[in-house]
């Protein structure tokens, strides 16, 4: 089983990031992408993925929230750490017009610049979408035809939205949000509608802890080493094996970030 999803930029994990790899290793995960959100963090998520070769791997790329802070420098600096072998996608990036920290304009801009760095680069991309679909998939489905793949990351939508984006031909991204029996229902009834070569698993640490874990964990923090409870979990629901869940979503992580 393969997190595709770890903020482990976080200052959440500024004391102990060796020891949350090892015990994500220690609980049978396979491997982890650590997530870039902008410039900065995109550099250190690149450097921490160095520490941990052939485990961890990273993404580089400008989350909308971040939108504000797009200029040419921000594409150059992408652009080095894509020729990195630990960067592996370009994201997260997208559209959140939900919290709408960056207007509207900004975050179109910075998406498409994005979109257009992974298409001539031949990386796939890491999106992020909230309350935000149509604009979304607006700005993306150009651009679908040069990438070399996408993946809707921590998967929130509708059904409506979900067909959309596997009709786009989108992997999709399930992080603990599914386990969380006030927002999550929805989401866990559309689980088997997902094809098991899209499905894509993720904690998206430090946030997002599975609510139905027992016993809880002393922290809320989430950590990678959890993934195993959402697995468990979406192979119920899907009513599949675990083992056999894991195995594929770690088949799949590898395919779409070229691991293979």
């Amino acid at each position: 089983m393969f997190d595709i999803g770890v903020n482990l930029t976080s200052t959440q994990f500024a004391k102990d990031r060796d020891q949350v790899v090892k015990r994500a290793r220690e609980a049978g995960v396979t491997g982890l992408l650590i997530t870039g959100t902008n410039a900065l963090e995109s550099q250190q998520a690149r450097q921490l993925a160095a520490q941990h070769p052939g485990y961890c791997w990273s993404t580089a790329g400008v989350h909308p929230h971040h939108a504000s802070e797009w200029s040419a420098e921000t594409a150059n600096t992408l652009r080095r750490l894509a020729e990195s072998e630990q960067v592996v996608a370009i994201g997260e990036c997208g559209l959140d017009f939900n919290r709408n920290l960056s207007a509207h304009d900004q975050q179109e801009y910075a998406f498409d610049a994005q979109l257009a760095l992974a298409a001539e680069l031949q990386l796939p991309v890491f999106l992020h979408c909230r309350e935000a679909h149509d604009r979304f998939v607006a700005v993306l489905e150009p651009w679908l035809p040069k990438l070399t793949g996408a993946v809707a990351h921590c998967f929130t939508g509708t059904r409506d939205e979900l067909e959309s984006c596997l009709a786009l031909g989108l992997s999709v991204g399930i992080t603990g949000w599914v386990c969380d029996e006030r927002r999550g229902l929805e989401l866990r009834e559309m689980l088997p509608l997902i094809p098991a070569e899209r499905l894509l698993l993720e904690t998206d640490a430090p946030y997002l802890l599975p609510r139905d874990m027992h016993p809880r964990p002393p922290s809320r923090r989430n950590e990678p080493c959890f993934l195993p409870h959402i697995v468990q979990q979406v192979a119920n629901w899907r009513g599949e094996e675990a083992e056999a869940l894991g195995a594929q979503v770690n088949h799949n992580a590898r395919q779409l970030f070229k691991l293979v």
